[in-house]
């Protein structure tokens, strides 16, 4: 309701400051999103922690519990895509919530009858990896149907302050539930999430409309038709092969460092839980800056200086000892935090502005097959040179590797591009032969 008469002074700065906040479709995704990264930070931790301490797991079983989380980005991304193009989006993202909850919860169950094997991780793992892919590739098709192109990057920005503040808190969250209940029994808190953020999709009132497919597409063609959007424009391309380097060297660094923590650093899993919060204390400050960041180095010089100058803060942590001069370490992952989300915001913002409709499905499940894709490989890669070389090498491997991704977008048009170009012509549905 509009007043009349002379509005108050900070009325403006509050609209501004809350934004899509104010409707209520956007609001059920902020929500869904805040209970879900808070439920995900918990099982980012328990999951391999429950290998290393419950069941004493050695390295390459940790990397491959990891690249099981991420294999299913390389046998059904593609497909995925073009499934998820054909469906309406919020049905998909509700499903994998649910399906995700009950997954997680044989884990405690199966502890508490103490029946729990690192082959059922493995299965844990994947099925969630599985999920994963249709919700995150649905998620990422979702919002530009909610919030519109124009306010994409307003609606990615407080997305991220989200999985920012998750990152933040989470992780104190998870060191201290897997420090009073065990490791295993603390997934059941991300169960409850799930499912929680399944009943606030739910009630997002805002309904899609039939996806426009031709009846004789076959899913071939159509994962073809998305590969080629991807690769031939040379702009998106080069961002993919960054974001997918990155990920292939960050798969094996990750792998590694939940099991150098505990096993080399003699930390527990609180204080595991407080280093990765700096990780999320830097990706919050990252929210908050993509803006003036972006203002000030234009949108295509943000995506790579973003990663190049932040990238070296990984570099802290295999130089690091037991005692003080790990917080060093830790505030290294936290510059990583602030690069890692101003790259985000403006790849995704990009991508969601430069595909048509009819073909984000594809687009995004074509990234996250290469990139999520790359991690599994790189969480594999990890596990072992772990076993064989140690885990504080594949950690200097590994954040070598990441320093170098900039060098993709760096070599393209995007070094010194100011603003994206408009996105293209929406193309007419693929038939057939």
């Amino acid at each position: 309701m509009i007043s009349i008469g002379a509005p108050a002074p900070d009325a403006p700065a509050k609209r501004d400051r809350l934004g899509l906040l104010r409707e209520p479709d956007f609001r059920g995704l902020f929500l869904s999103t805040t209970v879900a990264q808070f439920g995900y930070q918990i099982t980012t931790l328990a999951l391999p922690l429950a290998a290393v301490i419950a069941l004493d797991a050695g390295e390459f079983q940790v990397g491959l519990l990891s690249s099981m989380t991420m294999a299913a980005f390389l046998l059904i991304g593609l497909p995925a895509g073009a499934w998820v193009d054909r469906m309406r989006r919020r049905r998909v993202l509700i499903v994998s919530d649910v399906v995700r909850a009950a997954v997680l919860m044989t884990v405690p169950i199966a502890w508490w009858a103490d029946v729990l094997t690192i082959w059922q991780l493995y299965a844990v793992a994947f099925v969630i990896g599985v999920f994963t892919v249709f919700f995150d590739v649905s998620y990422q098709s979702y919002l530009p149907h909610l919030v519109g192109r124009d306010r994409l990057v307003e609606g990615n920005a407080k997305l991220e302050v989200v999985r920012s503040t998750a990152q933040l808190g989470g992780p104190v969250l998870a060191g201290q539930l897997i420090g009073w209940l065990t490791a295993p029994v603390a997934l059941a808190f991300d169960a409850v999430a799930m499912g929680a953020s399944a009943l606030f999709l739910v009630r997002i009132r805002r309904r899609e409309a039939k996806p426009r497919v031709a009846h004789d597409a076959r899913i071939a063609t159509e994962i073809k038709e998305g590969l080629s959007f991807v690769f031939r424009n040379r702009i998106l391309a080069s961002i993919v092969a960054a974001t997918s380097w990155w990920n292939l060297w960050m798969g094996a660094y990750m792998a590694m460092v939940i099991v150098f923590l505990p096993r080399d650093m003699g930390m527990t899993p609180g204080e595991i839980g407080l280093l990765f919060a700096v990780f999320g204390i830097g990706g919050l400050v990252g929210a908050f800056a993509t803006g003036p960041v972006t203002a000030r180095l234009g949108e295509g010089r943000a995506i790579w200086i973003s990663t190049l100058v932040t990238s070296p803060g990984l570099l802290l942590l295999p130089a690091a000892e037991p005692g003080w001069r790990i917080w060093i370490a830790a505030a290294g992952m936290g510059l990583v935090g602030v690069g890692s989300v101003v790259y985000n915001v403006n790849q995704v913002s990009f991508r969601q502005r430069l595909t048509p409709d009819r073909l984000l499905g594809r687009m995004n499940a074509t990234v996250r097959f290469l990139a999520w894709g790359l991690s599994a490989v790189g969480a594999l890669i990890g596990g072992v040179l772990g076993e064989f070389a140690g885990a504080r090498e594949t950690l200097w491997i590994g954040a070598i590797g990441v320093c170098l991704a900039f060098l993709p977008v760096f070599f393209s048009p995007l070094r010194n591009l100011r603003e994206l170009p408009k996105p293209e012509p929406e193309p007419e549905p693929v038939r057939a032969a």
